[in-house]
């Protein structure tokens, strides 16, 4: 079970000696995807067409078979082809049939691809040399053949943000010491101060996701530009656990592609008192360090979107509730 610090890999990266297989594991979204991104970098922009490969294992037809076909496909033009898989725990942690006597190894049906896992842990142990193969999944089974043949010889990266790891024991003190830090450095890069007390407060409702905690950190940003000293009634106004899970659930449905639910969510989070430019801020936020990962084909367009929305709110080009609904269906276009 080897393992490797991001450091350590970008490293390897820049040295160009990356290794063939890598499993990212952890709840840091954010961590996780721009050191996807860093090794989807191994190729070469004008090459990226034929040797670099993104895949979500959500997607349908993606199955473990599936993701090995394309491991295997030698580069084109180029001396490395480079494979990413995000989601991935959808396949190495499959949902389990609740129906008693099942074997333990039995899937729910609705998870078909988990079938041919096998194919994957069969890979591990032969990787393609000519490949780098990157899976990112917040968790795995570990119970099951084909992710042990993935743990012994899968360059295991853990990204866990503010925790030590997925089953050491929480130091809540350090946990707090640790997310207060990046509160006020977040707030001196952007040129202001902030109270003692916002600062605690922000830490506190972030709790361990280091996730929300950088999603409330942009938020709260974007409310106060401006002002010179962010206060605890600022924190009040716009960092609460209603909003912060209406965000995530926006952005979610938009990763999915699922525009009715995106907009449903949408309208939970103006109905809930979300402001605009903090709605755009997020899905700005969600295109530059999760869409650019996951599928950079969308950017450009995405950010054109954005880029619209900002300025027709901005000049009063329509009602905001329209406009915020003519972008999220945008996002959500493939």
């Amino acid at each position: 079970m080897p393992g490797a610090t991001a450091a350590a890999v970008r490293k390897q990266i820049a040295q160009g000696k990356p290794e063939p297989l890598y499993l990212i594991l952890g709840d840091d979204d954010t961590e996780m995807s721009r050191l996807a991104s860093d090794l989807s970098a191994l190729v070469e922009d004008e090459l990226r067409p034929f040797n670099l490969e993104r895949l979500h294992a959500n997607d349908k037809g993606v199955s473990a078979t599936s993701i090995v076909e394309s491991a295997r496909t030698l580069p084109m033009l180029g001396d490395r082809r480079v494979v990413v898989v995000l989601r991935a725990e959808r396949l190495l942690k499959p949902k389990r049939r609740a129906k008693a006597g099942d074997e333990d190894d039995a899937v729910d049906p609705d998870d078909e691809p988990a079938g041919d896992l096998d194919s994957l842990g069969d890979y591990a142990s032969r990787p393609e040399p000519l490949t780098t193969l990157v899976l990112v999944a917040t968790d795995l089974d570990r119970g099951r053949k084909a992710n042990k043949s993935l743990l012994k010889h899968a360059t295991i990266v853990e990204c866990w943000g503010l925790k030590a790891g997925k089953d050491v024991r929480v130091d809540l003190r350090q946990v707090a010491r640790i997310a207060e830090q990046q509160v006020r450095m977040a707030v001196i890069d952007a040129g202001q101060q902030i109270d003692p007390a916002a600062v605690r407060l922000v830490a506190e409702r972030a709790g361990t996701d280091i996730s929300r905690l950088r999603a409330d950190i942009e938020r709260l940003l974007l409310y106060t530009s401006g002002k010179p000293r962010i206060s605890l009634q600022d924190v009040q106004e716009v960092v609460s656990s209603e909003s912060s899970h209406d965000d995530w659930a926006v952005t979610n449905a938009i990763s999915r592609g699922d525009t009715a639910e995106a907009l449903r969510q949408l309208g939970l989070a103006i109905d809930g008192g979300g402001v605009p430019f903090q709605i755009v801020g997020q899905l700005a936020w969600f295109v530059r360090d999760r869409l650019a990962a996951a599928d950079p084909r969308r950017v450009r367009t995405a950010v054109e979107a954005l880029f619209r929305t900002d300025l027709e709110l901005k000049s009063s080009g329509g009602d905001p509730r329209v406009l915020l609904e003519r972008l999220v269906i945008d996002l959500c276009r493939r």
